[in-house]
């Protein structure tokens, strides 16, 4: 919604139609932008040329690229199934390489003179910054996207690209989301911030040039933390923190 209210016209994708649809609706109600959608499952082999081709027979030249696209898989690593795990790095990982890659590749191709300067998001989160146990895989994945999105802003910069990373703790997003956050009590209430205040403030600091952004002074402190303790002593308080919001979201009572 923030790229709209700032005027920018929008080429939106998820893999479901319906919700393409009417968040569609629900912006051009509200702000005269153009919007444009197609529906695309991003870890399909060939899904993503296939989307750009779309967007470029529209004649469409993108200025920014917001990789929001990823999926969690909470819980104990061997009692989490191998596909859900793969699944998820697919999404976290391998989907927003290739759409990357993609959009970078015909920037150059389509380029007539000059570069004009591009902007990249890339949705870290908070976990990225430690290990985490039962969420092992999911925070690696996200570790990756954070350390690959900072080595790529290094190396991009020579050609007008910015890159930034986003690495919010608590998202509100949907139900199991929610209910996540609420059972971590009080943490999960402090680490967690608006949805819409998180994008706003994005996409200021993307136009500003910032390379990563952490909502929330106290998730920023955490991140501070997370850099001068060992590692070892982190995984051990991550893990009874979530072994207890995991407890109480399983008995509620107890």
């Amino acid at each position: 919604m923030d790229c709209a209210r700032r005027g920018y016209n929008l080429f939106l994708t998820d893999i479901s139609a319906p919700s393409l649809q009417a968040i569609s609706l629900g912006i051009t109600r509200g702000y005269d932008v153009n919007v444009q959608i197609m529906a695309c499952d991003l870890t399909v082999p060939g899904s993503v040329r296939t989307l750009l081709d779309n967007a470029q027979a529209r004649g469409i030249a993108f200025d920014m690229l917001l990789n929001v696209a990823g999926v969690d898989c909470e819980g104990a690593f061997t009692q989490c199934g191998a596909h859900e795990l793969n699944s998820m790095i697919d999404i976290n990982i391998g989907a927003t390489i290739n759409l990357t890659h993609e959009v970078l590749e015909r920037r150059t191709q389509c380029a007539k003179g000059a570069l004009k300067p591009f902007y990249i998001v890339f949705v870290s989160s908070l976990a990225s910054l430690y290990p985490m146990p039962l969420k092992a895989a999911y925070a690696a994945s996200k570790r990756f996207l954070y350390d690959f999105a900072y080595a790529l802003g290094s190396e991009l910069k020579p050609q007008g690209v910015n890159v930034t990373t986003l690495c919010p703790g608590g998202l509100q997003t949907n139900e199991e989301s929610i209910a996540g956050i609420a059972a971590q009590g009080l943490w999960g209430e402090l680490t967690t911030s608006p949805v819409e205040t998180i994008a706003r403030r994005t996409i200021s600091k993307v136009l500003r040039g910032r390379r990563t952004y952490i909502p929330g002074a106290l998730n920023s402190a955490f991140g501070v933390v997370g850099k001068l303790l060992p590692r070892a002593l982190i995984a051990g308080v991550i893990d009874r923190r979530w072994q207890k919001a995991r407890a109480l979201r399983t008995d509620p009572a107890g």
